[in-house]
């Protein structure tokens, strides 16, 4: 009788180093979830960039195609109820970065309800809220949407939060409304926050589709991530039973706390703008000839794509570190206010290069920077503008709020 040793399990399929990883940062990454990246960009390329231009150009949202991606096992990677292996915050941001790279306003659809949503049941909710919303979202059975800007209220949503909840006995009353909320025409669930009118403290509350008095109208005329749809919501006598309440959502502090983990997403986000913009202009470059030659081989040309290079590799090793710091418990809100900062801003300097050096064909969606030159102007502002967050790293430094 022959003895047959068993097979060794394969090897995790590696995906390849991206050119603009300069310095090999994926390498950080596990086996596993480099395999899992892998999953990850090859959908995108395959789902997302061929339809990315038109549904952008048409200002619509590819719905269908959430549940597909959520199949690929990287939606709830953050939560013991949906994890589907041991991963990492670095795993997770560049998840968001490779979606960024090939379309910003899918990484801001999948954000979203992944994100945003996710985080706050995952971080407010109780036991029995994470488990009843976490799976099925995970799944892509269900998506989220995030209620906190309103028409008159964005910096400053500390104190200036006009959306009110009312408790009177087992329900919770609410009236205001909210503007720029992703996801909200279609969402099964969004996660709207008001001001306590007892204790004048923020609450959370899952508001379910069709709930009666809730309204959302998408905003039209947008000239960036055109693909979400961002809507205007109106709340008027909005009746949430307390077991819709997040639990574990008492003051802004906690809320607080979800927005330093998306705002580190962000950070990612800016980083696969600037990224696809950049591969987008080295392409165009190398095939575009003027006086003879490709317009890649002039100096001009390279001192622009090597700046572009230098503020995307300076940009991956913050997005790096604030991500380990997340995972070591380090990570404060100052740490995530840096790096949005810097990054979005190494962003909206490197998308501006890759379209000069396409000239006048660089304004058209054919040329393939367009989209990331216009949709980087919201991915700059939002979770934060540049001056906001400098002055939570400011107030770190000084001791002083000058924002107070």
């Amino acid at each position: 009788m022959t003895l047959t040793t068993p097979a060794e399990p394969a090897a995790p399929a590696v995906p390849e180093q991206l050119d603009a990883d300069f310095y090999g940062f994926q390498n950080l990454l596990t086996p596993v979830e480099q395999e899992a990246v892998g999953r990850v960009r090859d959908f995108m390329e395959r789902e997302v960039r061929p339809i990315a231009d038109d549904y952008w150009d048409r200002a619509e949202c590819p719905v269908h195609l959430f549940q597909p991606f959520a199949q690929l096992g990287s939606v709830g990677a953050a939560w013991s109820e949906t994890a589907q292996f041991e991963n990492s915050a670095v795993f997770r941001g560049w998840v968001g970065m490779e979606l960024a790279r090939v379309d910003s306003s899918f990484c801001t659809f999948i954000g979203v309800s992944s994100g945003l949503a996710m985080s706050s049941i995952g971080l407010g909710g109780s036991a029995e809220q994470r488990a009843l919303w976490l799976p099925p979202m995970a799944r892509g059975d269900l998506i989220g949407a995030f209620g906190l800007t309103e028409p008159l209220s964005g910096s400053d949503t500390a104190r200036g939060l006009r959306t009110t909840a009312t408790r009177h006995g087992d329900t919770w009353v609410l009236n205001g409304a909210k503007r720029w909320i992703g996801n909200a025409t279609f969402a099964d669930v969004v996660v709207i926050w008001a001001r306590d009118t007892a204790d004048d403290q923020v609450k959370g509350f899952l508001v379910r589709k069709g709930t009666p008095g809730f309204t959302a109208t998408k905003i039209e005329r947008k000239q960036s991530l055109r693909i979400v749809q961002n809507a205007d919501i109106t709340l008027e006598n909005v009746e949430i039973a307390e077991a819709d309440r997040l639990q574990g959502i008492d003051s802004f502090k906690d809320l607080a706390n979800v927005l330093r983990v998306t705002r580190d997403g962000v950070s990612w986000q800016a980083l696969g703008t600037m990224i696809g913009a950049y591969e987008a202009a080295v392409r165009y470059t190398k095939e575009r000839e003027q006086f003879g030659n490709p317009i890649a081989s002039y100096q001009l040309v390279q001192d622009k794509l090597a700046t572009a290079l230098g503020n995307i590799t300076a940009s991956i090793g913050m997005c790096v570190r604030v991500a380990q710091m997340q995972d070591e418990g380090t990570q404060r809100d100052q740490h995530a206010a840096l790096a949005k900062a810097f990054v979005t801003t190494r962003m909206r300097e490197t998308v501006a290069l890759s379209r000069e050096v396409c000239g006048g064909n660089g304004i058209t969606l054919d040329t393939g920077v367009a989209r990331y030159f216009a949709d980087a102007e919201a991915v700059y502002t939002f979770e934060g503008t540049r001056d906001m967050n400098h002055l939570i790293v400011g107030r770190s430094i000084t001791g002083h709020a000058a924002f107070v």
